[in-house]
């Protein structure tokens, strides 16, 4: 298995001479600025709207919580990544002076072949690991939703879903890999430094040491996937149909977490919950880091039908 980083090396040497580290800083915290203020606006109006109109979910006395648990509160907090979406474009139009299509790869535009089978492929191995999982945890039990009420949401959350990932991607692979690979030659700054700080956010206080290790262990390696799918298409459009693909198992499927699962139709045993010892979440990281080899041969094998990178981008 041969990589060729051609289209990397373009999408690289893309951006003007505007990108300088200050510029970087100074987009970067305008993204964070946009997203903040995005997530107060969707806590505070939700919460109040949530408590005012009593909508349907949990009762628990503690109001934000309780809203954020709620079907309305997981699809609210989703649309707060618009943010990031927003940010970016003030951030490259302003501070940058390019397009925000830019980020998208050397042609502008978001490589859809590879976006389907970035969605499959994940789509594939994440029924694998989740396999493994039962047979690690099995105690799995029927979500709270109805299959009628879950496909009335089916659309709404893959689009917001949708929303969600690809602003992830726009911002650690796109803004800050593509800045940051302009300035500096070492993938140890421009891959490693995104791929942290993707999954730094995804530390849970509820969560022991040991889980929370184990999942930034396999956030961490699914971010070298991302990463790595860039470097052979020079495009976001693997890594966008990836994450999804990704977020959805989670989301529609079988959810791991009790603030996410309002739409699951299965929920297995929350990783937030107690019973975990320190052998299960060294097996639940190995799962993680298997499945996401399984995903890089399925997209970078040369005889696998859903190999990426196969079509060839231009200027435009």
């Amino acid at each position: 298995m041969t990589i060729d980083n051609a289209a990397f090396e373009r999408y690289r040497r893309s951006p003007n001479e505007k990108t300088n580290l200050l510029r970087l800083f100074f987009g970067t915290a305008i993204v964070i600025a946009f997203w903040m203020a995005m997530t107060a606006l969707v806590l505070f109006a939700g919460t109040y709207v949530y408590i005012v109109w009593r909508l349907p979910g949990p009762s628990t006395g503690r109001y934000m919580q309780d809203f954020l648990a709620s079907p309305t509160g997981i699809l609210s907090a989703l649309t707060s990544f618009a943010g990031i979406w927003i940010g970016l474009w003030v951030a490259m139009r302003f501070v940058h002076g390019e397009p925000l299509s830019a980020l998208f790869g050397v042609s502008r535009r978001v490589a859809g072949g590879d976006f389907l089978k970035g969605l499959a492929a994940v789509l594939i191995t994440s029924l694998f690991s989740e396999v493994l999982l039962y047979w690690l945890q099995p105690e799995i039990a029927r979500g709270p939703i109805a299959f009628s009420s879950w496909l009335l949401f089916l659309i709404p959350i893959v689009l917001l879903a949708f929303l969600q990932t690809s602003s992830e991607e726009m911002l650690f692979r796109g803004y800050l890999l593509r800045g940051l690979a302009y300035r500096f030659s070492s993938p140890l700054v421009w891959a490693l430094l995104p791929g942290l700080l993707f999954a730094s956010l995804h530390w849970n206080s509820a969560s022991t040491l040991a889980i929370n290790a184990c999942v930034l262990v396999s956030i961490g390696t699914f971010a070298l996937l991302l990463t790595l799918l860039v470097y052979v298409t020079g495009n976001l459009g693997a890594g966008f149909g990836a994450h999804l693909g990704n977020n959805l198992t989670g989301f529609l499927l079988i959810s791991h977490q009790e603030g996410y699962n309002g739409f699951a139709l299965l929920n297995a045993k929350p990783l937030e919950g107690p019973g975990w010892t320190g052998l299960d979440a060294v097996l639940i990281a190995a799962i993680g880091i298997v499945s996401t080899l399984l995903t890089i041969l399925l997209l970078l094998h040369r005889r696998s039908p859903l190999r990426v990178g196969t079509i060839k981008q231009s200027l435009g």
